[in-house]
């Protein structure tokens, strides 16, 4: 039997549409809508495109935007200095740095000098700390992991119990997905393991998951004897294999492939994610509702 799909894609367009309604709602009520900050340094096609693509998404849920972009030679100092400045706004509820930054720049003073009720990508050492705490103390979930997590919930999938095994100990991905899984509450009460690429016997810590997250960037690194049958597979990998001509558009695109051999593991999974259109566009779209959470706390709505 093949496994259900959990479409990213179609999770996203759930939750703006989401999202936009009770913009719209705050809006009638307060008089006020959420404030995000893009903070741009240099011209890295890469970095532009993805933050044209926030912008976008911003714009589309009712949000006000600011694009800040800044000269590549800009001075760290400088650059703290503008942070501090929308810290203290009081029209923005979410402060974004684009990374990678010059190398001129030390990424992890400028990160923390974000206003942790203001760090929507939940980088900070505060927020790190909060989420560890777990409970109410949770204020903004890393976006990639709380897109899994959110994922796994809507698929209908139970945590409650479950054995997860997490491949990847990131702190971007792995570790912060581990640690919500372990907590209270929806989407978790999970027994969890976190295995790596210094793990002894991987495949036999992976064949007993009935939940497998794997974040490890190794193409098809996990093969299909290594899955339980009917596990929930959620595949974070995005990995550029070659390339080929789109068919629609006649230009050059990058082959994508995640770090699960998809084909054969379809035909023994429960659930799976897709690469590309599983876990990738779940990272924007959370990044929004971390954003509408940075204003609901604010006026005292959560």
């Amino acid at each position: 039997m093949t496994a259900k799909l959990i479409k990213g894609t179609e999770i996203r367009e759930e939750i703006l549409e989401e999202i936009t309604r009770e913009v719209k709602e705050i809006k009638e009520k307060h008089g006020v809508v959420p404030g995000l900050v893009t903070i741009l340094v240099g011209s890295s096609p890469a970095s532009i495109s993805y933050v044209t693509l926030k912008i976008k998404t911003a714009h589309r849920v009712g949000f006000t935007e600011i694009q800040d972009d800044q000269p590549v030679d800009i001075s760290e100092e400088d650059l703290l200095a503008l942070i501090e400045k929308y810290n203290k706004d009081e029209s923005i509820n979410g402060i974004l740095v684009q990374l990678p930054l010059p190398k001129h720049i030390d990424d992890k003073k400028i990160l923390n000098a974000i206003d942790p009720d203001k760090d929507v990508d939940g980088f900070h050492p505060v927020n790190v700390g909060r989420l560890m705490i777990g409970g109410d103390e949770v204020k903004f979930p890393p976006c990639t992991p709380f897109g899994i997590q959110e994922m796994i919930i809507r698929a209908g999938v139970e945590t409650s119990g479950a054995e997860v095994v997490v491949v990847g100990r990131s702190n971007i991905v792995g570790k912060p997905i581990a640690n919500m899984m372990v907590q209270k509450g929806p989407g978790a009460n999970a027994t969890v393991t976190i295995v790596h690429t210094r793990t002894k016997d991987l495949a036999a810590h992976c064949k007993r998951a009935d939940i497998l997250i794997v974040a490890a960037g190794v193409p098809d690194l996990v093969k299909p004897e290594w899955i339980k049958p009917g596990a929930c597979v959620i595949d974070v990998g995005v990995n550029r294999v070659g390339e080929k001509i789109s068919e629609k558009t006649g230009k050059t695109i990058a082959i994508l492939k995640g770090d699960v051999d998809f084909d054969a593991a379809k035909e023994i999974a429960g659930y799976i994610t897709p690469v590309p259109g599983g876990v990738g566009p779940m990272t924007i779209t959370m990044l929004m509702l971390n954003t509408l959470k940075s204003l609901k706390f604010k006026l005292g709505l959560m």
